[in-house]
């Protein structure tokens, strides 16, 4: 389909540890088949961001580029070959691959001889060409500010509990990072009636909006020894513990946090590059085990649905991640607020 709208604003990383550059006439690629030309309504800030922008993926090779993996819009234009959704539909957009063509990704232009990489999904730009097989039809009567969210955070945390853990009801439950990701992974865990829930985070803002979602205990790591904390209070360890934090500190603490002979730590954390995590050999002998989560293993197309459901019919009341709205122009305003603890999952919108 004809594509009439031909440029877009974007938050462009054009160095590392620089604030983002704001262009307000980047002009679109055309659509190649596969490819989707998306009007955004809203992108969640993901840690995952400050990672990148701020250097501590290591080296990037792709520079100047495009930023954003969780999102919410409007088709405008497709390209040849998609057959998944249609112009006008409503849809989330996702790091995690969907049912669809990999189209890759593109490059948009600035000026005469700037040219801006893009991947298959971006979000911090108001028009973005995003691959087929990045999208999923947003489901009905969900506003479109909270199914940005079913991009990353949401799909992320839910998965961890849902898809990867699979509980039984009445276990007890660490969470290490009460950010998105973190608190995601908490109300899923709701859903089948833990006994105990201890969060751990060193802002009090979040730790406080964690009691919200059903936390029994909260631990402020800034304030006191966390392991000294948890032992006070599940001396034997928990059933599971979930690590969000993107810190080694974190993945280590979950893990010596469960218990042996049972005890499972995940971990969907993304710590930076070159960081090693150290634990006791001996804990893994004793029947504790170690994992990290893809994505808390979603298959976007089938579970966005199923938790959008499972949450509405639990009451769980997923409003409450969204603590700040940011315009475009405040972006690097919003990582700064997700990396200080002052927003739990920064919100842009359009």
């Amino acid at each position: 389909m004809p594509n009439k709208i031909t440029r877009t604003a974007a938050a462009v990383l054009f160095e590392l540890n620089k604030p983002l550059q704001i262009l307000n006439n980047l002009r679109l690629p055309e659509l190649k088949p596969g490819q989707v030309l998306v009007k955004l309504s809203y992108s969640g800030v993901c840690h995952s961001q400050i990672m990148e922008s701020r250097g501590r993926r290591g080296e990037d090779i792709w520079l100047p580029h495009l930023l954003g993996h969780e999102g919410s819009g409007q088709v405008i234009a497709i390209g040849d070959g998609v057959t998944k959704i249609k112009c006008g539909q409503n849809v989330i957009l996702t790091w995690i691959k969907c049912d669809g063509i990999e189209a890759g990704g593109s490059q948009y232009s600035h000026g005469e001889s700037c040219e801006i990489n893009a991947g298959a999904v971006t979000t911090f730009n108001q028009y973005a060409v995003v691959s087929e097989n990045r999208l999923v039809q947003a489901p009905e009567g969900l506003p479109l500010d909270i199914a940005a969210l079913y991009g990353c955070a949401i799909p992320t945390g839910a998965g961890i509990i849902i898809n990867e853990l699979k509980p039984q009801n009445n276990k007890d439950y660490i969470f290490v990072g009460a950010g998105g990701i973190g608190l995601s992974a908490l109300m899923a865990s709701c859903i089948y009636s833990p006994n105990l829930v201890i969060v751990i985070d060193i802002s009090q803002k979040k730790l406080d909006l964690a009691k919200t979602f059903g936390a029994t205990h909260t631990i402020n790591a800034s304030l006191v020894n966390p392991m000294e904390a948890i032992r006070k209070i599940a001396p034997n360890g928990v059933d599971y513990g979930i690590d969000a934090s993107g810190t080694t500190n974190g993945i280590e603490l979950a893990f010596n946090s469960v218990k042996r002979k049972g005890g499972i730590c995940t971990f969907a954390s993304h710590p930076k590059h070159g960081d090693m995590i150290s634990i006791d050999p001996y804990e893994l002998i004793c029947g504790k085990q170690l994992r990290g989560s893809w994505g808390g293993s979603v298959q976007p197309d089938r579970d966005i649905p199923i938790f959008t459901k499972m949450f509405k019919e639990n009451n769980i009341p997923i409003e409450k991640l969204i603590s700040k709205r940011y315009s475009l122009n405040e972006i690097n305003q919003a990582l700064d607020d997700l990396e200080s603890g002052a927003a739990c999952r920064p919100l842009i919108y359009f």
